[in-house]
Order: structure tokens, then C-alpha cells, then sequence
């Protein structure tokens, strides 16, 4: 026999399919602001919550201070009266939809740190009603959704998947990147119950060309962690055949070169001074936690960060090997580090290897400057 169709919140489904609905984003960073400007321009009144009182002032002024972001949208937005921004979580009573894209950074023992998460479903909680659709999607663990952010939202009585629709998302923004964008680039979506995924894939409909449904909220969470640990696991790999083609005296490049003629079976990937960014050094640490409370050792993982870990050093030995080709020390040479971004064409410093090679540099003597248009201003550690 199949299955009854599901059904959906009426009056919810025809607000989004009129696109009447309110959207509060939470968290107005490369995730956030993003999410917020595309569903401004498809005529969804939004309103941006962030605990930064100078991001909202800069947003109430018509600017973005994220580079994906131009100014004139924010503006052209603002003008029309679908953009504001707020640090009052009591804003967000308005709301129909809440899509929360606050970060999960690492703790310094690489655990994982998902305060941002825990403040902003509080801050929710306390404005909810029946009938309104929650979406996390920041990148974590799986089982955040279900373990802690929905006991957090049922705490005052409201129901998930009766009085309230609470899925996950995973965000899939990459800085930089002018061919796939937030429109372009397939939505994983996976909901607490059925009707809460179709609530969540309506929402995103009216917005994302294409929308992918999975079968639970910790299915999308572990979508997220895998696409990145793939990255992250095969980075690392190349990069330790770049280590053996140097001590073979070969090159890495044409290697790689040869390899990627193969037209099935190999995808390419290139060394590196190591990995940075706001996911791949993050999202793999996030899955190898949940997978050690279950007593379970994610080896590839753990030695894929290890690998990426030794590349800033084996970068700065390259240096000093040939400085000695001239009979120079690393001490008092003058050192230009061209690029101090994880990336090409953005101007994100988060994790990025540049910062450790400028460190070590330092800690041996030697006398560095930086150059980089997208960083007018640096600081590493106490240097």
C-alpha cells in the first residue's frame, strides 16, 4: 500500500507560495547575509539577527561587510523594505520562517563549540508560536538537531512536527565562487519528521533551483561533514605525494598532470601550504568528535589533519634550504609572503596556513612582510 500524503500547513504552505511570509536569519556572516540578500530579491521580507551591534549598524546603513556581498544590495533592499537587521531577538516573533547560520567554531582542543547554536535557539525559543518553520544550518555534528536544538525549541510547550516544523540544512556558500552560487547549488534538506522536510523543501523552492530531500536531519548533518572530510582527506593526500615526488626529485605538478588525462577513476587535486577557511580544517574535527563518543577511531581523518598540519613547517624548511644555497640564514633575511588568505580572490584570513608560515618566519628571525590586496591590515598572534 502507499503512503497517505502528507499534509502540509496550509496557511504556511500558501504564505510561502505567495512568498507573504517573514524570514528571520540569524546570523549575518558568508552564511547568513548571503541567504538574507537572495531572499530579499525574491520578495520575502527579512529580517537579519546578529549579536554584532557594528554589523547590524552597517547593514542599517545600506553596506555588506562580507565580500560576496555588494553594497548596492543591501542597499537597493533596504530602500524597499525588505532588509532589516536587529541585535533584538524579540524581532524574530514576527517571523514565520527562522533560519539560524551562526557559527561552530573549533575549541582550542579542537572540540567541537556549538555555544552560537545553543544562544540562538534560546533566543528563538522565546519568541516561537505555532505554526512557524525552523531551519539550523549551521555546519555540526550529527545529532544537533534532534539532541539538543529541539528539546531546546519544545521547552515552552510547542511541539515539533505538530505546532512547529524544525529541519536541517546544510549551507553550502563558498567565497569567491561566481559560477555556483546559493541559487545554483543543490539544497540538502532533512526535517525532524516527514512535514517538517516538505515544510523546509517549500521554503527553499520558492528560492533554490534545486531542492535534494533526505530522510532525516542527521542524514543532511552528515551530508555536510562528508563533503568536506572528502576534501580535506584528499587534500592531505596529495599533499604527502608532493612530499614523496620532493624527496624522489620529481615533479608533483606534472604528476598530477599525467594523472588527470585518465578519463574515469581520478579527480585531481593539488598541493599546498596546508588548509584553511571556515569548513574543510573544521567540519572533518566535527565528525571525528561525535564518532569518538562513540568509541569509534576515525583514522583517515586523524591523519589527514595531521599531514595538513606538518605543511606550513615543510614550507618554511623549503625556505631555509634555499636561503642556504646562497649562504644565508633564515635569521635577518627579508622575507615577502605574497597572499595571506586561505584562498584566491577573497579576504578571509580564518585558518589560513599563511598565518603559521609568517609565525614560524618570525620565531627564526627573519624579517617578513606580507602582501595581499584583499588584507590591508595583519596580525598574527603577538607579532
Amino acid at each position: 500500500m502507499s503512503e497517505p500524503p502528507i499534509e502540509l500547513d496550509a496557511a504556511l504552505t500558501e504564505k510561502i507560495r505567495t512568498r507573504t511570509v517573514s524570514v528571520a536569519v540569524v546570523g549575518l556572516g558568508y552564511v547568513g547575509l548571503p541567504m538574507a540578500i537572495e531572499l530579499g530579491k525574491a520578495g520575502f521580507h527579512v529580517i537579519g539577527v546578529d549579536v554584532s551591534a557594528s554589523k547590524v549598524e552597517t547593514i542599517e546603513a545600506g553596506r555588506s561587510d562580507v565580500g560576496d556581498v555588494p553594497d548596492f544590495e543591501v542597499a537597493g533592499l533596504k530602500s524597499v523594505g525588505k532588509l532589516r537587521a536587529t541585535v533584538d531577538y524579540a524581532e524574530v516573533a514576527e517571523a514565520d520562517v527562522v533560519i539560524i547560520c551562526v557559527p561552530t567554531p573549533l575549541r582550542k582542543t579542537r572540540d567541537p563549540d556549538i555555544s552560537y547554536i545553543l544562544s540562538a535557539c534560546r533566543g528563538v525559543r522565546e519568541q516561537l508560536s505555532a505554526g512557524r518553520l525552523v531551519i539550523l544550518e549551521s555546519t555540526t555534528f550529527p545529532g544537533t538537531t534532534e539532541e539538543i536544538v529541539r528539546p531546546i525549541l519544545e521547552e515552552n510547550g510547542l511541539l515539533v512536527g505538530e505546532d512547529l516544523y524544525l529541519a536541517y540544512s546544510p549551507e553550502r556558500i563558498d567565497p569567491g565562487n561566481t559560477v555556483y552560487t546559493l541559487t545554483n547549488t543543490p539544497k540538502v534538506v532533512g526535517g525532524s519528521t516527514p512535514v517538517c522536510t516538505e515544510m523546509a523543501a517549500a521554503f527553499y523552492g520558492e528560492v533554490i533551483a534545486d531542492v535534494v530531500t533526505v530522510s532525516s536531519t542527521q542524514t543532511a548533518e552528515i551530508t555536510k561533514l562528508l563533503e568536506n572530510t572528502y576534501r580535506s582527506v584528499n587534500i592531505a593526500l596529495v599533499n604527502e605525494v608532493a612530499l614523496m615526488c620532493d624527496r624522489l626529485g620529481i615533479d608533483v605538478r606534472e604528476v598530477i598532470d599525467a594523472a588527470s588525462t585518465k578519463p574515469y577513476g581520478f579527480m585531481p587535486f593539488y598541493p599546498g601550504p596546508g588548509l584553511g577557511g571556515h569548513c574543510i580544517p573544521v567540519d572533518p574535527h566535527y565528525l571525528a568528535w561525535k564518532l569518538r563518543m562513540l568509541d569509534f577511531s576515525s583514522r583517515f581523518i586523524e591523519l589527514a589533519s595531521e599531514v595538513t598540519r606538518s605543511m606550513p613547517g615543510y614550507v618554511v624548511s623549503k625556505v631555509s634550504d634555499v636561503l642556504n644555497l646562497f649562504e644565508r640564514s633564515v635569521k635577518r633575511s627579508r622575507i615577502l609572503v605574497m597572499g595571506a588568505t586561505y584562498k584566491p580572490n577573497v579576504g578571509d584570513i580564518r585558518e589560513s596556513p599563511a598565518l603559521d608560515i609568517i609565525e614560524m618566519l618570525c620565531q627564526k628571525g627573519a624579517h617578513v612582510s606580507y602582501h595581499d590586496p584583499y588584507v590591508p591590515e595583519l596580525a598574527v598572534d603577538d607579532l
